[in-house]
């Protein structure tokens, strides 16, 4: 893969990719180069057939501290436009490219995670973190709000209670209450953290991509919708699903389970893997 400034990419052979937000000195706060390396990034490896799953975790002791707040506020506050370009970036890659991106998307919450990297984890599919990481909102304590992404992320993942109080006291948190109050899926211990996220994401990456991806779609799509056309939508896309896969899943899945071949729910169809 090609070298970004800010990033480094590893694929496993299993087709796990690990992205790792590489700005350690700075606890990897979002500048406008990570931004910019994020959006090139995500697009490469959209279309590389190598990586199944995308970890994210963050170089040292931070999976990401937030945004840069000297080169994204400072530095481009009297640069309108060059500020506005760069905040679309940033939205964009958290929000809508990681919610809707065609893998399965882990967030490896190593360490710190404030402010704008809140968007990043909710912007992934799973999210695990170390025990010991440390989560906060500090917008408050500058006098300002939780802006941009942040506000929605909250409001798509936390009851409004745990949003509001950690929201409106700044308080830190720990992987703990991130898992009680349903922030992320679960927390190991730090020493154990990249061997389960390892874990979950092979899983992950030997099952079928279109049926992954037609899991996350329905999801997605259906927050939005109604029962009717969440049903219909559903419709639809297990006839996109069945033609992609030209029909795996009825002739191996279902007929390998009546054949007692294998047991759903126990194990997993090798028959099913794609490349």
């Amino acid at each position: 893969m090609k070298t970004y400034e800010t990033l480094a990419i590893d694929v496993d052979p299993d087709g796990v990719g690990i992205l790792t937000f590489n700005r350690p000195d700075k606890r990897n706060a979002m500048s406008p180069q990570l931004h910019r390396d994020m959006a090139e990034a995500l697009e490469e490896i959209r279309y590389d057939p190598t990586v199944r799953v995308l970890v994210l975790t963050g170089a040292g002791p931070a999976f990401c501290a937030g945004m840069d707040l000297k080169q994204f506020f400072t530095e481009l506050g009297d640069k309108p436009a060059e500020y506005d370009k760069v905040f679309r970036i940033a939205t964009e890659w958290r929000g809508r490219t990681l919610r809707y991106f065609p893998k399965p998307t882990i967030a490896m919450i190593n360490g710190f995670c404030f402010g704008g990297a809140f968007a990043i984890v909710e912007g992934c599919d799973l999210a695990i973190a170390a025990e010991d990481a440390t989560f906060g909102l500090s917008e408050i304590n500058f006098g300002t709000f939780p802006g941009g992404a942040v506000s929605k992320a909250l409001a798509n993942l936390l009851r409004p209670r745990d949003a509001l109080f950690y929201g409106m006291t700044g308080r830190k948190f720990d992987g703990k209450v991130a898992a009680d109050i349903g922030f992320i899926n679960y927390a190991v211990p730090a020493a154990s953290l990249r061997d389960e996220v390892m874990v979950v994401a092979r899983e992950i990456a030997a099952k079928n991509s279109h049926a992954l991806a037609a899991t996350k779609d329905g999801y997605h799509h259906s927050l939005d919708m109604g029962w009717d056309a969440a049903i219909s939508y559903a419709n639809v896309m297990q006839d996109s699903l069945t033609l992609r896969q030209k029909g795996a899943w009825q002739e191996k899945g279902i007929g390998d389970f009546l054949k007692g071949e294998f047991r759903p729910g126990l194990e997993a169809n090798p028959g099913l893997r794609d490349g």
